[in-house]
Parts: C-alpha cells; structure tokens; sequence
C-alpha cells in the first residue's frame, strides 16, 4: 500500500470516525430531548390547563348551568360502554380522565334513588363493550333487582355479547334486566371465563436472568411467571376451584333472572357462541332488534323524558347534611410507602399507606364519625404499607369506631391484610379474596450483562450491602436471611387474621398457604362475615353505629378531592404533589433512571478526553 493511499485512508478513517462521533451526539441529543420533553410535558400540561381554567372560571361562573331540571317522567339511559371505575377519582385529572364513565357506587346510588323516585318509569341500558368485572355485575344485578321490585320497567341492548370476544360478563349483567333486546346480526358469546397468565421462565433462562424468589407457601403463585415454565400443580387447583365457583354463580344468576334450568344454562354456555336467532329460541333473549325499535318500544310519545343516568344522578339533592357521620374511605391499587394515586396520566392506580392511613386517622379524630365504611379493591402490595393501614384499622376499633370493610372485585393478599382486624367483613360471591401468603425476593441479571460483555464491579460495606442487588446472586446467608423474613411475615400475616377475625390459627393456616377464593368460598371459610356490596356494608355501618330505621346519617368521602384551583394553588405555592401529579413525576422519573446511565455512557464515549481529565468515576450507589 502507497503512502498517498495509506494517507487516503487514514483521512477517510478520520472522516468516518467523525461522522460516527456526530450521529453519536445527535443521537445523544435526541435522547436528552425526549428526556427532557417527558420531565417537562406533565409539568407544562398542569400549568395550561390549570390556569385556563382559572381563567375562564369567573366567566363561567356568570352563567347558571346547573344541571336541567328534570321532566316529569323520565326514563333512565345508562351505556356501560364508558365503563364502570371502583371509585370517584380524588383529583381533577383523575375526574377529567374518567369522561363519562360513573364510579359504581353512584351508579348503585342512582339507581337506588331512582327506585323511589315517581318520576322515574324505568331504565333502558346499552351492554354488550366497555370493561366490567364479574364483582361490579354483581352490585348492579342487585341495585337492578331492587329496583325491579318497585315494579318499574327495565330493558337492556346489545349490538353483541362479545363481538370478536367473550360476552359472558355482559350477558350475566343484561341478563338480570325484565326485558332483554339482541340486534339479530348479533352473537350471545356466554362462552365462560379463562385465567391465564404467559410464563417466561423460558424466555429468562435463554438470557441468563436467574429469578430468585422465595414463597410462603404453595399455592402462592405471584411469582410464577417468573420462577415456573407453566402453573405449578397447587396453583392451577386452587385457580380451577376459582373459575369453577364463577361459572356456578352465573348459571345460577342467568337461570333465575331469565327462568332457565340451571343444567340447560350450562349446556348452552358449553354450546356458545351462539347466533341471535339460537340465543332467542333457548329464552336467552327476549326480543331481536335494533336500537330505534327498542326506543320507539320504550319511548313511544312526546310525554317520556329520557335521561343519562349521570345527568341525573347530577341533578338530584346531595346527600343528607344531618345525623352522625359515616366515614367512607376507598382503598384502591396496590398497596405501597407512598401517597395514593387514582391512575391519572396512565399511571397505576396505588394504595397508599400514608393516604389511607391518614384518612383513617381523620375519621377516628372526628367526633362526628360514628362508623367506618373501608371499601377496598386491591392486589396487595408492600407488607409495611399494609401493616401501617392495618394498625389504623386497629386503633378504630379500640377507639369504639366500627369499621366496615366492603371488598371490591379483588381483596387479596395485602388487601386482605388490611382488612383482617376489621369489625365486619363483605364481600360480593365473586370477589377475590385471602390470597394469606408472602413472597419477595429478586431477578439475578448477572449472566445477562455477561452475554453483552458487560461487566458489573464495586466495593462494599457491610457483607450484606449487596443482597437485593439484581446484578449478584443471594449468598448462601441471605438466601437463609429471605426464608427467616418470609417465615416472620407470614407467621405476622396469620396470626393477624386469626387475631382479627376470632379464629383458631389452625383454622386460618388451612385457607392461607396463599390460595385464592372467591367471596362466597371466603365466607364458608370465616374469612367473610356477610355477601353483597357496598349498600350492605352501609346497612351495616348504620347498624353497628345505632342508626334505627329511618335516622339520616352523612357520608363523608375520605381524603375528599381536590379542585383545579386547589391544585393551581397549591403549585403556586410550592407544592407539586397530589394524585396525579405524584403518578407522573414517578413514572418520569423511572423513565429518567433507567436512561440516564445510557445517557452519561454515550456522552462518555463522544466527548473530548481532556473535558473530563480530573472527573471522578461513575458510581452508582445501591442499597
């Protein structure tokens, strides 16, 4: 090779080496932006809106648009396709994000309202989409059989009962309605129900991440996926026993309601999907036809008023200001150290110990709080967190204030824990609940980084220092350490239930070992004292607080929400928290944590050396 070509080259060498340097720092840049763009869109959002609607709130104020009065018969109009939430979000951007869609406890209380109300003829309801779970179509197949019973007219409409999937839940809801309306190009897909769950055990071993997780006992499953290739034999008999007790109470609940025999009802389960013209000859359906036939059927003169069921549930007197006061605290997500969020931004919704708590505290403080009612819908979580909620629930039962705990659709694990030391427990029959068993542990990522030729070293203080480091595995120590922790927690989780539900520990350890059960299950078992939803645990508050029949009494929401202009004020003031808020700046900022090392590693690699000649080592400090 000539001097001019081994010249040629260097000079292309240096040119590509260049260029790599600069895609380097545009790419470099790019990263920073979109960082920087996720780190500044929640914050700039929250300014936009809430200022415009600061704003424009003195204008709005100008003008009376309180809800329209109501006509004089009305016929109420419910569409499930908005959805049904647990509960009222607390903050503005949980409120804005829910849209259309009614908390189920207003929608219960609307309908219950609605029962005695004259004016009110009937209710006509679109099913068929939008998300439900089996324990919400449990509370309103009961608020639909109340209101029933005041010899009112209920219809339901379905495009389809599962358009491409599964209809059952919507149908076991329609199904409780006097009559039942199915568009004839439409399927009655009452196929059943299916838990499953994907299983990468696989998948980690082929890039060497080592699970390490340790349980209390056998049919805790929450790990699973990660420790198993498939359901362990324990698990899949416990989740059989799960499904199994569902499919009962739906062929038990579409054979009453629609005068089938239970035996014909699970046959035509096993036969679905069915067509409409099938579904109609089985007694499934009442009548085919489309939606303008069902309004002109229901709404047939110029004298009918049909009305959203949130418009009017809007417009009624709130309610009662007088008598003694039941506190009503919602307990929903999972549980975790940290202030609740109600899923603003896209963000999971949590539990959060010092909220509820704090709630909790608020209603055993207040002398006008007569009783508790502790609605709780979750997967559990932290065991400290719980055990922070639990004592609170503890000390209003020492401090004579009984608390009611109503399960939602999932009461399980440490949303029973925070349950145990209640007075009363409820629960729907489809609830899940106990779930009286501990896992922990962690993913081992070393043989990953290696298969990258990464390579993880440090030095430490203390011999433990490292034992939740994903980057190294347990020693033989803290491996015996997790067992001694699992074995203490569990043994804490048990005794508690014992403690709080009046049982024998024997008792308890039988339905503990981590199994699931569904609420009726739970309460043959004694872990559930009553079945129904929230208006049974209300009923039972108003009792165990010494309200006779017909005494008012005031429910008081704990934490109550927050205002746009709550919110304004208290950023102006400082103060960024809140739900919402909280959501967003901990999903950014695991954003930021998992690319900021990337970050710092290609400004590295594209910098000039001799900007960082007295520049200390990247260190990563863990605990």
């Amino acid at each position: 090779m000539t001097a001019h070509t081994t010249a040629s080259v260097n000079s292309a060498a240096g040119i590509n080496d260049r260029n790599r340097s600069e895609t380097m720092k545009v790419i470099l840049f790019l990263l920073k932006c979109v960082v920087g763009l996720f780190a500044t869109l929640g914050f700039a959002l929250v300014l936009v809106i809430g200022f415009s609607l600061s704003t424009v709130r003195d204008d709005i104020a100008r003008f009376d648009y309180g809800p329209e009065p109501l006509p004089e018969r009305i016929v109420l109009q419910l569409d499930l396709a908005n959805g049904v939430s647990e509960a009222s979000p607390q903050s503005p951007f949980g409120r804005a994000s829910q849209g259309r869609g009614m908390a189920l406890r207003d929608l219960v209380d609307a309908l219950s309202r609605a029962s005695s109300d004259p004016r009110v003829a009937g209710v006509i309801a679109r099913v068929g989409r939008g998300s439900l779970g089996i324990s919400q179509v449990q509370e309103l197949r009961d608020a639909i059989a109340d209101f029933r019973a005041t010899g009112k007219f209920s219809v339901a409409f379905a495009e389809s009962f599962g358009e491409g999937g599964n209809g059952t839940l919507h149908y076991y809801l329609a199904s409780s309605f006097e009559e039942l309306w199915l568009q004839p190009s439409g399927d009655v897909d009452i196929t059943g129900i299916r838990i499953e769950s994907p299983f990468i055990r696989g998948l980690l071993d082929e890039y060497g991440v080592k699970p390490r997780i340790g349980q209390r006992e056998e049919y805790k499953g929450a790990a699973g996926f990660l420790t198993d290739r498939a359901m362990s034999a324990p698990v899949r008999r416990n989740l059989q026993q799960l499904v199994d007790s569902w499919l009962t109470q739906i062929v038990e609940g579409v054979a009453d309601t629609r005068g089938l025999d239970q035996d014909d009802t699970r046959a035509l389960i096993d036969r679905a999907p069915l067509s409409a013209a099938d579904a109609k000859d089985a007694g499934l359906v009442s009548q085919l036809g489309y939606w303008d036939a069902v309004l002109e059927s229901v709404l047939p003169g110029e004298e009918s008023g049909s009305v959203n069921i949130r418009d009017y549930y809007a417009a009624l007197e709130r309610e009662s200001s007088e008598g003694p006061i039941i506190a009503l605290v919602h307990g929903v997500g999972a549980i975790a150290l940290a202030e609740s969020d109600d899923g603003a931004f896209g963000s999971s919704e949590i539990m959060g110990s010092d909220t509820i708590a704090d709630a909790l505290s608020t209603a055993i403080d207040d002398p006008n709080v007569a009783a508790i009612v502790f609605r709780v819908d979750s997967p559990g979580g932290s065991y400290v967190a719980s055990d922070t909620i639990w004592r609170e629930v503890v000390r209003a039962r020492e401090a004579g204030k009984p608390v009611i705990v109503s399960m939602g659709g999932l009461a399980a694990s440490g949303g029973y824990f925070v349950s145990a030391a209640a007075e009363r427990i409820v629960a729907n029959p489809a609830t899940i609940t106990g779930s009286i068993g501990v896992v922990s542990g962690k993913v081992v990522l070393d043989d990953l980084w290696s298969g990258f030729d990464i390579a993880w070293d440090g030095v430490q203080a203390g011999r433990n220092a490292d034992i939740w480091n994903g980057n190294r595995d347990f020693t033989s120590q803290q491996w015996q350490l997790l067992q001694t922790s699992l074995d203490r927690v569990y043994a804490d989780f048990t005794q508690k239930v014992a403690e709080g539900r009046g049982l024998p520990l024997s008792q308890i350890m039988t339905s503990a070992k981590g199994q699931v059960w569904t609420g009726r299950d739970a309460k043959d078992l004694g872990l559930v004292d009553e079945l129904g939803g929230f208006a049974t645990a209300l009923k039972l508050a108003r009792n165990a607080a010494g309200l006779t029949e017909g005494q008012p009494h005031q429910l008081k929401v704990l934490p109550e929400g927050s205002s746009f202009e709550d919110l304004i004020r208290d950023m102006l003031a400082g103060d960024f928290s809140g739900p919402g808020i909280n959501g967003l700046v901990r999903s950014l900022a695991r954003f930021a944590q998992v690319v900021a090392p990337f970050l710092e590693a290609v400004e590295s690699v594209t910098a000039d050396p001799r900007s960082r000649t007295l520049e200390a080592p990247q260190l990563r400090v863990t605990q």
